[in-house]
């Protein structure tokens, strides 16, 4: 169990909290110090709905968005190599609707009216977008491995051209602002064949703003192109994000084929391993990352809603108490921006903390600021303290627990054995080349080693350090990347190389020249078999003198 307590004077703890889990802190935190700071100020009403505790307590979840017919669903279907229910996939605009893919015993569809209701499902807020939405809501139970440790969300896909116009009876980049602010990773989908950003995607985009950090993008189809139309096709895209995406920071892109049929265009194919490999562990790490997600979310809420507080709380005080409301209210609305600076002057708030002044204006609109509640500061105080102080022995509690348990990953479904055996990535490639055979990997290139080694005047079997260093110069690596090659090679650490450490020294330099790493300790089947501590190991490796 842990614990931190709040001592006041005399030592006596006043009010002693006591949690199992980091869920657990964190509802008790949201419910006990934050919620009533944005009940006080509206703070439902002008940003985010309240959370529940099926907002802490559900699983990760996948976000993927993108246009029609890029491979949304059939991600999905690749991803728990099993069809789910509801499922429908084409070349036209099939999925019509949000579907939350997750685990159940028994597998079937829960109705989007139905699922709101549900309160141990982290959708019950979504109730606010009313039935034109929710008549487009599913949700999609199964028994899949996969779904025991995360849940995905297909989205309906994104129009382009005139489609684009057609109202689809909500709002769809606010649904999509909502799910952003709760799931842990968003996937960004494109086809080699389209990368035009639409209106309705790039307001889609710019619904996830704050949300930087979990979005990732996915070059989809990147099999029916060649390599030239591939780095074109690349940097269209890098292009077209630019424009929408406005961060400094580069996205990350994986380029790929994500569905289980052969690839069109095979010359690409270890790069497109790659990065199948790289999305896989980056998804596979949320469930390890999930609760510092959630404290990480918590505090972005909690900044937003301290600011969200001084601004209501300003707008009330500069309301006159009997006449000319209306126009006071036009004048404060029209100086929003010049608050926001007063305001940052002030309570020494970093800019990037308010909201949207656009939206705000808008939103502003529709209040009697004479109604607005007056600057609370115990509110303030106690969200500042949560901030300070139980925030950290939250994040005590996060370290605690990864070390008591084991990590958590995504396991099942194409995840399923993606790194072990003949087809995992990197098999018989780079060091681990050989590392299943009898005879020494090195062996095979050695007469050629050989031929360099007698050129450099060995004495009694051995070249000096400094007879090597000139030919391993030739290599143009750094000084660094050889002296570690020196290292693993030199196995008997005498500052000498005989031939068998000296053809070891040029195998790790081609393998570093051929753009893999290099180990930090010498695998067994890379040992020169005259240093290996088992004398039968020699029968690997017939060693003739010259």
């Amino acid at each position: 169990m842990f614990s931190w307590t709040n001592k006041e004077q005399g030592g006596r703890n006043k009010d002693s909290e006591m949690f199992q889990t980091v869920t657990e802190g964190l509802l008790s935190l949201y419910t006990k110090k934050l919620l009533p700071l944005e009940e006080t100020y509206l703070f439902h009403d002008f940003h985010s709905p309240a959370l529940e505790a099926a907002d802490f307590q559900s699983k990760p979840m996948v976000l993927l968005v993108g246009q029609y017919s890029t491979g949304k669903t059939t991600f999905i279907r690749y991803l728990l190599e099993q069809d789910f229910p509801g499922m429908r996939i084409g070349p036209e605009p099939t999925t019509d609707g949000f579907i939350a893919v997750m685990y159940g015993e028994n597998e079937g569809v829960i109705p989007g009216n139905a699922l709101v209701v549900d309160p141990n499902k982290p959708f019950r807020k979504l109730n606010a977008f009313g039935n034109a939405f929710l008549n487009r809501l599913i949700c999609s139970q199964m028994p899949n491995q996969v779904l025991q440790s995360i849940s995905v969300i297909d989205t309906p896909g994104i129009l382009s051209g005139e489609k684009q116009r057609l109202s689809r009876g909500y709002d769809f980049s606010e649904v999509l602002r909502w799910f952003g602010e709760r799931v842990d990773r968003i996937i960004l989908l494109f086809d080699a064949h389209k990368l035009d950003i639409s209106d309705e995607f790039s307001e889609a985009i710019r619904a996830f703003r704050g949300q930087d950090d979990k979005i990732r993008v996915v070059l989809n189809k990147a099999d029916q192109v060649d390599t030239q139309q591939l780095m074109r096709v690349y940097g269209a895209l890098m292009w077209s994000l630019g424009k929408v995406i406005n961060t400094p920071e580069v996205v990350r892109v994986y380029l790929g084929s994500f569905w289980a049929k052969p690839l069109q265009n095979s010359e690409n194919r270890r790069l497109f391993e790659a990065e199948t490999q790289d999305l896989f562990r980056d998804i596979q790490g949320l469930p390890r990352n999930a609760a510092l997600r959630k404290l990480n979310d918590l505090i972005k809420r909690a900044r937003l809603a301290k600011v969200h507080a001084y601004i209501i709380s300003y707008l009330k005080k500069e309301m006159p108490s009997l006449f000319g409301k209306e126009k006071k209210k036009e004048e404060l609305i029209n100086r929003l921006p010049e608050i926001y600076c007063i305001l940052q002057r002030e309570h020494h708030i970093s800019p990037g903390d308010f909201p949207s002044v656009t939206k705000m204006q808008e939103q502003l609109q529709n209040y009697d600021f004479s109604k607005f509640p007056s600057l609370k500061v115990k509110l303030i105080e106690s969200v500042d303290k949560m901030l300070a102080n139980k925030i950290a022995g939250l994040m005590t509690m996060i370290s605690e627990e990864e070390s008591k348990q084991p990590p958590q990953m995504v396991t099942g479904g194409a995840f399923e054995g993606s790194q072990d055996g003949p087809f995992g990535h990197g098999y018989e490639e780079g060091v681990r080349a050989g590392a299943d055979g009898e005879e020494w990997i090195v062996s095979r290139d050695k007469p050629n080693y050989d031929e360099i080694f007698y050129t450099l005047m060995p004495v009694n079997g051995k070249i000096s350090g400094a007879n090597a260093k000139k030919e391993m110069m030739n290599s143009r690596l750094p000084n660094t990347v050889l002296g570690k090659i020196w290292k693993l090679a030199d196995c008997d650490h005498d500052g000498m190389l005989d031939d068998e450490e000296f053809a070891l020294a040029q195998h790790l330099i081609k393998i570093k020249l051929e753009g893999f790493e290099l180990p930090s300790e010498l695998p067994d089947h890379l040992i020169p078999p005259s240093h290996r501590k088992d004398p039968t190991a020699d029968t690997m490796y017939n060693h003739q003198e010259d």
